[in-house]
């Protein structure tokens, strides 16, 4: 049988079965004399290697061991050897966990990584490698294992914070900024892969801003250091061994390293880490907008400059934002901070306390225009966005600039489409391939609500719109399933 190729998860797992054995380290774990160590340069990989540095941070990176009962799901696959209770995982990027059993509460063992944050005993590691978990134990490298407590994991960013009593200050290590890295600059894992313990790879950060479709808080680092199952929440060093990121995932046809890895980075990790130590939980602003990126049509439609800011394509009508930022807004600075694509804004809206007021700076139909909204609090429910074929009564229009037809939008087409009666528009029931329609992705069962400032409630509205449209580019305001989104049509 054919492999996926997906991202995995990087715990490794064993039902039913003792976990995997941690290889012992030396018996000499002393760190060498300051004046010993060798004079690192950020960026540049050490003469003298990377022994002085692993000796020293060694100490501080720990293997986690978890049990307990999580639903499964069984896949046809050949690849059983790798078994996992993180089926969300998987499920959300759409490949099958392999080897995972039929039934239901099965019960698990595995192991991940974790590295000490502070003598304390505070140990982090990733929420994927705890979760559903009964029991925690955390290994030192010393072979000394503590029971671990949850003092609190956060989800969206797969990041989870242990609390070890080991009745002794403990080695740690520093996070580092991780704004500061580059592509290019080397840099070091340290883990479990597998179970071996204090295994040691090197490579350089590959790139920056990785989008894993896992939500808009994290953009990773993409690293050629070779991190497998079991690297899980260990971290990424650079050479000065600071922490300047978490291991996460890796993209894989077969589940080993193909030097495509990804890193939560370390100022990331350090905004989660400290409201989870402080409260236990993560507490993020919420605008209550949708938006999607600024394209090369949408940016021609709107007369926008580059292809900077994110669109505000929905408002929440419960939203802070509702009566202030308006479908078609480009949002170009928020809180005196620019908004460069469309991933920063979630960010930035997500570090903003509830309660307070910030400046949104907007292009609006051209001009430049600021508002000023009272961020609230995020809910577990409300879900920072970015962003078939039906039958469809009546009498059909075709457009030529578009290369595609519309119908009414009745009462029938509502119902199929599944939209709420207070939908308006006219539904796209053909688009001719490679026309301007399918080039910009519209498909059957679109509904245009609007081109340009032009509501459209026929097509003769759509004919009207697209004859008077002076620019290359046409800004179209679509419903798709009750999702509503901008697309820029480039005309023929």
């Amino acid at each position: 049988m054919s492999r996926t190729l997906g991202y995995v998860a990087l715990c490794t797992v064993s039902l039913g079965l003792a976990a995997a054995s941690v290889l012992g380290a030396p018996d000499d774990r002393s760190a060498p004399a300051p004046n010993a160590r060798p004079a690192f340069s950020l960026g540049n990989v050490p003469s003298t290697g990377y022994a002085d540095l692993v000796e020293r941070v060694n100490p501080a990176v720990v293997t986690v061991f978890v049990t307990g009962h999580a639903a499964t799901q069984s896949f046809d696959t050949d690849d059983s050897q790798f078994q996992t209770p993180f089926d969300e995982f998987f499920r959300h990027f759409g490949i099958p966990n392999p080897g995972a059993p039929s039934g239901g509460d099965e019960p698990f063992r595995a192991l991940g990584s974790g590295f000490v944050l502070d003598g304390d005993g505070y140990v982090v590691t990733n929420d994927h490698v705890i979760d559903h978990a009964t029991s925690i134990k955390v290994r030192l490298n010393d072979e000394s294992e503590f029971d671990a407590k949850v003092v609190g994991a956060d989800s969206r960013t797969d990041l989870a914070l242990l609390k070890i009593d080991a009745k002794k200050p403990l080695p740690h290590v520093e996070l580092g900024d991780s704004d500061k890295a580059r592509v290019g600059d080397a840099v070091i894992a340290v883990g479990n892969p597998f179970g071996l313990g204090d295994t040691v790879t090197s490579g350089i950060i590959s790139a920056r801003g990785r989008d894993l479709d896992t939500g808009p808080y994290v953009d990773y680092f993409q690293t050629d250091a070779a991190i497998n199952r079991g690297n899980s929440g260990g971290p990424l060093f650079n050479v000065v061994g600071e922490v300047i990121g978490v291991n996460s995932a890796i993209f894989s046809p077969n589940g080993g390293s193909v030097g495509v890895g990804f890193a939560i980075p370390s100022n990331v990790v350090k905004t989660v880490t400290t409201q989870l130590k402080d409260h236990g939980t993560v507490a993020r602003g919420w605008l209550g907008v949708t938006v999607q990126p600024v394209t090369s049509e949408i940016a021609d439609a709107t007369g926008a400059k580059g292809q900077k800011g994110a669109l505000v394509a929905q408002v929440a009508s419960d939203g802070p934002a509702n009566g202030k930022l308006e479908p078609g807004d480009v949002i170009v600075r928020y809180d005196d901070r620019p908004v460069d694509n469309v991933r920063d804004l979630p960010k930035l809206v997500a570090a903003t306390p509830a309660g307070r007021t910030v400046r949104v700076d907007v292009m609006r139909s051209g001009a430049a225009k600021t508002v000023k909204v009272q961020i609230a609090a995020l809910k577990d429910d409300e879900v920072a966005s970015t962003n078939d074929d039906s039958s469809h009564r009546g009498a059909e229009n075709s457009n030529a600039k578009l290369e595609a037809t519309v119908a009414p939008l009745t009462d029938v087409a509502r119902q199929q489409l599944g939209l709420d009666a207070n939908v308006r528009g006219v539904v796209i029931t053909s688009v001719k391939r490679s026309g301007p329609a399918a080039e910009a992705g519209l498909r059957v069962g679109d509904v245009i609500v609007k081109i340009g400032s032009v509501e459209v409630k026929s097509a003769a509205d759509v004919n009207k719109a697209l004859a008077s449209t002076t620019t290359p580019s046409a800004l179209f305001f679509i419903n798709r399933g009750g999702e509503q989104r901008f697309v820029g049509v480039r005309l023929s």
